[in-house]
């Protein structure tokens, strides 16, 4: 909110100077934007009248003009299409300086002398750009100093508020700020009611008392909006960047300005039966004021008459009702609406306005029956007229609640940690408007004002405390409490030492959406019915995810498109999957890898990964916790993977995951060419380990053993090591295959692998015999339980 620094110090008489002010309020909450003067640095610019006015004898586009200054009068050449006779406008004399040290000197234009310079807005650093001269009121005294009769010794402020201070967008409410921060008096306008000169009312209909549950309209007749805006109505509503339109309008604004209250005037004559505060339509449309028409939703509050839409409620008043040059007749309206009913209303539409930046705040539902007053007292003083009767339709059970709150000295000093006087608690909170009720030694029963919408507890009455007193001023002490030392699972393997270590790897972290294209859960998942959700922000993102890999998956499609070949993604969130009516939420690792094997390189020939790439990733990770034995990987079958390159992640006899190849269909329908491999696994098992325990390392020799053994095509590696496990039992420090044969010399349907077993006891050196029967014991197992012989 913009505001002039002179209107604000005539509602609180303050000694401080601007930076102090300025300071003082962005340390009490309200961020100070910027400040800049209201005019540029000038000097020699006085109020002239232009007595006589003729067209140049060399140059269509220039006038001739006598300009006086009430001592004397001078001759000065022109170009502004709005020069004539009798208005007074700012004349830069000879010798003046205009902003930018630009000076005025004796000049000839096209022939003729031209002695000082007649001024616009923008010449005097008042305006970023103007169209003519700036005419001044008919009754300004010619010859007086510009800065003076404008007051432009001035500031403007800015001032950048939270959604919860509604109540400052207003001098009124900035000037109960500055009060309570300087311990000020405030100077508020008085507002009396007006009597009613004639009896003339205007029906009003509430149909929605839920959104506007105050409404208060008064009729104006006889009202001239052909008389001008004072100046000092128009100045003010400058500096607050507002543009004055004619005084119905400005006294709308200012209004708006000085107590908080938007409003707005109807053009009497044009309304049609009745005023009606309803839901909009179903497409109905609307020209607003400024030309644009747009199709409403039924969720809308709008203000109608018996015909049409008349205006967006707390928004934006329509073209049509409005008030113009020719209104004989006014409706001034002033209302509280709801502003949860107002929220989001006009961004919809593509706009933001005065009133809407308010009513979405919240402003003050006790506020309207004033303001109605001081908008009358105004404009009859502008414009004359006679006033009706104020006419009110309210919904008392729809209107805020007061708050009383308990406060106590006590729960100040616990919470800001310094002890505040009594007399200067009760100072402090009775300039902001709440009024204090001593209930005890220490203890106050506050009542909140209604246009403090943000206080309901004790702690918030401490907060006001806290930024008025000053935070700056609050000792700095070191908290003192009673810490415990979180516990620590040793068994379970961090998040981010998970993270490191597929870093390490080569991968890149990815975060993708939560909710995907229903087609694409479709062809990864088709088994599960995914959770819809009520309000997607798109078609293509509208049903939450079971599985991280459609979004990896989606993503390294991205990446081969933008011509990045070789992509090692990894990410770790949740999926959402229904089950028996319940919706569970697990947290899932998955990575996905393309490409080539490694980075390219003239040392290293570039070969494509394979099912064993990722599957060497995943037994990294399972590692990390000392506990890779628990977890083994079988065939087996995932609608994503290929049928021939998949297998289950196993632990504790349960599939907590997979790791295969993109089916070849699926690759097809994304358009993705060369080998994708994925994998998917729980996190929460993936994270669980072991402790570690310490195992005193054997002093005595190693045994190696080779193994040739013929087994079936399908017996799986893994089947023979446990097997191989379970018999060697603690002897057993290692087992490797470091080959795999199938072909001549082997049977159709087997495979020779070779294994090479690593024996060691920890007190004694093991003997021959020893080991010959453990190796016999281990052989003959394997081929009782998985048919398995040794290759001779």
């Amino acid at each position: 909110m913009k505001f002039s620094e002179q209107w604000l110090r005539q509602w609180v008489a303050l000694e401080a100077g601007t930076q102090e002010l300025v300071d003082k309020i962005t340390m009490a909450g309200l961020e100070v934007d910027d400040v800049e003067p209201v005019a540029g640095e000038f000097s020699g610019v006085v109020v002239g009248e232009i007595i006589a006015c003729e067209q140049h004898p060399d140059a269509d586009k220039l006038r001739v003009t006598s300009v006086s200054t009430g001592s004397e009068t001078l001759q000065v050449v022109c170009g502004a299409p709005n020069a004539r006779v009798g208005i007074r406008v700012p004349f830069a004399t000879v010798g003046a300086v205009l902003p930018g040290n630009f000076k005025i000197k004796k000049a000839k234009l096209r022939g003729v002398e031209s002695f000082g310079m007649l001024c616009a807005e923008e010449e005097l650093g008042m305006a970023e750009s103007s169209d003519g001269l700036m005419e001044l009121p008919a009754d300004a005294t010619v010859g007086q100093d510009i800065r003076e009769y404008l007051n432009l010794d001035d500031k403007i402020i800015d001032v950048d508020l939270t959604p919860n201070r509604g109540d400052c967008l207003s001098i009124a409410g900035l000037a109960r700020e500055v009060s309570a921060n300087f311990l000020a008096d405030v100077s508020a306008v008085q507002v009396e009611p007006i009597a009613p000169a004639i009896d003339d009312t205007f029906k009003v209909s509430v149909e929605s008392k839920e959104g506007a549950p105050r409404f208060l309209t008064r009729v104006l007749k006889e009202v001239d909006v052909t008389q001008p805006t004072p100046l000092w109505m128009v100045e003010r509503l400058r500096r607050s960047g507002i543009r004055s339109i004619d005084p119905v309008v400005d006294v709308t604004a200012y209004v708006m300005l000085e107590l908080g209250q938007p409003m707005h005037g109807y053009d009497l004559d044009t309304l049609n039966g009745s005023l009606i505060v309803r839901m909009a339509h179903e497409q109905e449309t609307l020209v607003l004021l400024d030309g644009q028409e747009v199709s409403m939703n039924p969720r809308t509050l709008v203000i109608a008459d018996e015909k049409q839409a008349l205006g967006i409620a707390g928004v934006m008043g329509g073209e049509g009702s409005g008030v113009s040059g020719t209104t004989r007749n006014v409706l001034l309206e002033a209302a509280f609406f709801d502003p949860i009913t107002i929220a989001g209303k006009a961004r919809s539409y593509g706009l933001h306005t005065d009133a809407s930046h308010r009513f979405e705040r919240g402003v003050d539902f006790q506020l309207q029956r004033k303001a109605i007053e001081r908008a009358t007292a105004l404009i009859l003083g502008i414009c004359g007229g006679q006033p009706g009767p104020v006419s009110e339709v309210v919904s008392e059970d729809n209107l805020p609640a007061l708050n009383t709150v308990h406060l106590r000295a006590e729960k100040v000093a616990s919470l800001l940690g310094i002890t505040i006087e009594n007399d200067l608690i009760e100072a402090l909170l009775t300039r902001l408007g709440l009024e204090m009720n001593s209930t005890a030694e220490g203890e106050w029963s506050v009542s909140v004002p209604s246009w403090r919408f943000d206080i309901s507890i004790e702690e918030d009455l401490v907060e006001e405390l806290g930024r008025i007193y000053g935070y700056e001023r609050l000792p700095e002490t070191i908290p003192t409490a009673l810490l415990k030392l979180k516990q620590v699972d040793e068994n379970k393997v961090k998040e981010s030492d998970i993270r490191r270590i597929l870093v390490g790897r080569g991968y890149q972290e990815a975060v993708s959406f939560s909710f995907i294209d229903p087609k694409l859960h479709q062809l990864f998942d088709p088994g599960r019915e995914p959770v819809a959700l009520a309000n997607p922000i798109a078609s293509d993102l509208s049903v939450m995810r079971t599985s991280l890999l459609p979004g990896l998956v989606k993503t390294v499609s991205y990446n081969l498109n933008r011509q990045h070949s070789r992509v090692r993604l990894f990410e770790t969130g949740q999926t959402f999957v229904r089950e028996d009516g319940v919706l569970r939420q697990e947290n899932q690792i998955a990575a996905v890898i393309t490409g080539s094997r490694y980075p390219e390189s003239w040392a290293i020939k570039a070969e494509p990964v394979d099912f064993y790439d990722l599957k060497g990733d995943v037994e990294a990770l399972l590692a990390l916790g000392g506990a890779a034995g628990d977890f083994r990987f079988e065939k087996a079958s995932h609608d994503a993977m290929h049928p021939g390159q998949c297998a289950a992640l196993i632990r504790d006899d349960k599939v907590i995951g997979h790791v295969g190849a993109l089916h070849p269909s699926l690759a097809k329908s994304l358009d993705l060419n060369g080998a994708v491999l994925l994998f998917e696994a729980s996190l929460e098992a993936v994270s669980q380990g072991k402790v570690t325990e310490f195992t005193p390392l054997s002093k005595f020799p190693e045994v190696r053993r080779d193994l040739a053994l013929l087994v079936r095509q399908e017996v799986a590696a893994d089947s023979l090591n446990q097997v191989i496990r379970e018999e060697a039992s603690e002897l057993l420090k290692d087992v490797r295959i470091f080959d795999v044969y199938a072909g001549k010399g082997i049977a159709e349907g087997h495979k020779s692998l070779a294994l090479g077993l690593t024996l060691q006891h920890a007190s004694r050196t093991l003997k021959d015999e020893e080991v010959n029967r453990l190796i016999d014991s281990i052989v003959s197992r394997l081929e009782s339980e998985l048919g398995a012989s040794l290759r001779s």
